[in-house]
C-alpha cells in the first residue's frame, strides 16, 4: 500500500537514523542506498531471490517487474548488476492497464514461474518466466469485500508449491489476519495468523527452515515507520510457535514492504527486505539485510 504525503518528512529523519532494534532473534547486517536516474525505478513492494542468491527479481506497486543480480563485498550487498526492466502483463500478453496496476506480494515457485498478488482489483496472477503474459489464479469470495489500498500485500509460497496470501487489515484490532491458502485448483483458510498491536502484514516467505516469515509494518505519521519480523510453524492445527525475531523502532528504516529470507554460506538464515521509495524525491529505495540469531 502506497504511503503518501506525510512520508516525506519522515523518510528523510529515517535517512540519518542509525539502524538500531528491538531484535530477539535478529541482527543488523547492512543497508545499501539502491539509486538510478530513471522513471521506472522505484514503488518497490516485492522482492525474491533465485537459487543462486545473487539474481534478484522485485515488483513494483506501478506494474513493472524487474530483474538483475546483487554484487557482494565481505557479503553484504555493494551494488546491482544487469538490470533489465518489463511492463508486467496481462492475460492477453498486454501492458497491465494503470488502473489495476499495483503488484504488492511476490513469491518464486519451485518450479520458476512468479505469483504477484495485486490491490485496487484483489487477485493473484501466476507468470510462467519474466516477462510472460499472466494466468490467473480463481478467486476466493472474501477477496471482493477487501478493504481498497490494504488487501493482498503479502504472498509466499512453500516447497509444495502451495501459494499463501493474507490481507493487510484484518477489519480490527483484535481479529486475526486470515492466511489463505491455494492448493489443489482451489482456495481455503486454513490457518489464522494472531494480530498483534497496530502492525500490519506487507511481506511474507518461506524460509529455508519451513517456517513462514512475515513482515509487518506500522506508520505512526510524523513519528515514521516501524517494522516488525515475525515466524510461524504451520502445521495441522493452526499457525503454532510465534516468535517476534525483530522490531525496530520508527525511523530506523523508511517503508519496508518486501522480504526474502535464505540461506548463506556459513549456515545462517538472511532476510533481505526492499524498501518502497513511494517514487518520491524524499524517499529512497534500499536493500536492508539482518541475519536470524536463534
Amino acid at each position: 500500500m502506497p504511503i503518501r504525503p506525510v512520508a516525506v518528512i519522515l523518510a528523510l529523519l529515517a535517512a540519518i537514523t542509525a539502524p538500531m532494534a528491538d531484535a530477539a532473534g535478529a541482527e543488523f547486517l547492512s543497508r545499501y542506498v539502491w539509486e538510478r536516474p530513471d522513471p521506472v525505478h522505484g514503488g518497490f513492494s516485492g522482492i525474491e531471490l533465485r537459487a543462486d542468491r545473487a539474481g534478484f527479481i522485485a515488483i513494483s506497486d506501478r506494474g513493472r517487474i524487474a530483474q538483475g543480480r546483487l554484487v557482494r563485498e565481505d557479503g553484504l550487498i555493494a551494488g546491482v548488476a544487469d538490470l533489465q526492466f518489463e511492463r508486467l502483463r496481462d492475460r492477453k500478453g498486454n501492458p497491465v492497464a494503470t488502473r489495476i496496476e499495483d503488484a504488492e506480494g511476490l513469491a518464486l515457485a519451485p518450479d520458476g514461474s512468479l505469483y504477484v498478488s495485486f490491490e485496487g482489483a484483489h487477485r493473484v496472477w501466476r507468470y510462467p518466466a519474466f516477462g510472460a503474459a499472466a494466468q490467473a489464479l480463481p478467486s476466493h469470495p472474501d477477496f471482493a469485500g477487501l478493504q481498497m489500498n490494504s488487501s493482498l500485500e503479502a504472498l509466499a509460497i512453500d516447497t509444495t508449491g502451495a501459494v499463501f496470501t493474507l490481507p493487510e487489515r484484518s477489519g480490527s484490532l483484535s481479529r486475526p489476519f486470515p492466511l489463505y491458502r491455494f492448493k489443489d485448483g482451489r482456495w481455503t483458510v486454513p490457518y489464522q495468523v494472531p494480530r498483534v498491536g497496530e502492525h500490519l502484514p506487507v511481506g511474507a516467505d518461506f524460509g529455508p527452515d519451513g517456517k513462514l516469515y512475515l513482515l509487518e509494518r506500522r506508520f505512526s505519521g510524523l513519528l515514521g515507520f516501524s517494522s516488525r519480523i515475525r515466524r510461524f510453524t504451520l502445521g495441522p492445527k493452526g499457525a503454532l510457535g510465534e516468535e517476534t525475531l525483530l522490531t525496530t523502532p520508527n525511523l530506523t528504516h523508511g517503508n519496508l514492504e518486501g522480504l526474502t529470507v535464505w540461506r548463506d554460506r556459513a549456515g545462517a538464515i538472511r532476510l533481505t527486505l526492499i524498501e518502497d521509495d513511494n517514487f518520491s524525491m524524499f524517499q529512497r529505495t534500499q536493500f536492508v539485510e539482518y541475519r536470524v540469531t536463534e
